[in-house]
């Protein structure tokens, strides 16, 4: 990915190319995972796929159709209320989605336990979603319609999601089953794992912050022994008010253990915060 990161700063189109073609790949691995994980098992988890397979149950309608007749009027009025920022991009995840679950209706389902169904569905929905989401752009849908929403009501964007999935969760349980209905929820822990997971990476790292008397000889522990930079806060004691500078350090999972170590060689009284740091990005890290 950093030769990736590094051509497209050189060559800008590029950029653009690459990010086009991130939509396609996501929608299309979007769109095969619903005919042949959650469609046929019946697991509605949110969003128009999930209209769209609650629509094929009760009357029949083919999915590919309502995904269209729901995206491309969201996506207009997202324009509308919203503004132009959606782009070309989002309208071509919107429009190309739906075509893939169109082209790919006759692929025979890959397993009919429900369960299974919603494991591998949400982990393909929200790789799929992960890759779109890379390419800076989204597959429209209910998305559209809650930013509609949190713009006019003051709902929090994550509030207007959760309503719109859980009434299409609700629904599928209502029609269905109440089993479908869980399985529904579970798909959708898994996407939001998944699409996590894609943004971020494999990779944790660890952020240690350390409040320690022998500041100087940690500082020249980590920048010399583990070769990490290391910065120093301001921070005053609540108890004392005298000033109690912090150090701190960001270093991979391997390393943490090199880490706690040093600390507690050279002072084994420091005081150490540690907390999971989801993405880093700059020098010895990743490369925006």
């Amino acid at each position: 990915m950093n030769i990736l990161s590094n051509l497209t700063r050189t060559y800008p189109k590029l950029r653009v190319a690459v990010d086009y073609i991130f939509v396609l790949i996501g929608a299309a691995i979007i769109g095969l995972t619903f005919n042949v994980f959650l469609l046929p098992n019946q697991v509605a988890s949110g969003g128009v796929s999930g209209i769209s397979t609650i629509l094929k149950g009760v009357l029949g309608w083919e999915p590919a159709y309502v995904q269209w007749a729901f995206n491309i009027p969201l996506f207009i009025a997202g324009v509308i209320f919203l503004g132009k920022q959606f782009g070309v991009k989002t309208l071509v995840g919107t429009i190309f989605l739906p075509f893939v679950v169109f082209l790919t209706k006759h692929l025979e389902p890959w397993t009919h336990d429900a369960l299974l169904g919603a494991l591998f569905g949400g982990i393909g929905v929200g790789l799929g979603l992960g890759i779109v989401f890379r390419g800076n752009a989204s597959t429209g849908g209910t998305d559209l319609a809650a930013q509609i929403i949190n713009k006019y009501t003051g709902f929090t964007l994550g509030r207007c999601v959760v309503m719109i999935d859980g009434l299409i969760v609700l629904t599928a349980a209502a029609v269905f089953d109440i089993e479908k209905g869980l399985y529904a929820l579970i798909a959708l822990y898994v996407t939001s794992k998944t699409i996590d997971l894609v943004q971020v990476g494999f990779g944790r790292s660890k952020m240690a912050m350390i409040i320690t008397n022998n500041q100087d000889e940690v500082r020249e522990g980590i920048l010399n022994k583990i070769d990490r930079g290391v910065t120093k806060l301001s921070a005053y004691g609540g108890f004392t008010d005298h000033k109690r500078p912090v150090l701190m350090c960001v270093v991979d999972q391997t390393e943490f253990t090199k880490l706690k170590h040093l600390v507690k060689t050279l002072d084994p009284s420091a005081f150490v915060i540690v907390m999971d740091a989801a993405e880093v990005l700059g020098e010895g890290f990743k490369r925006a």
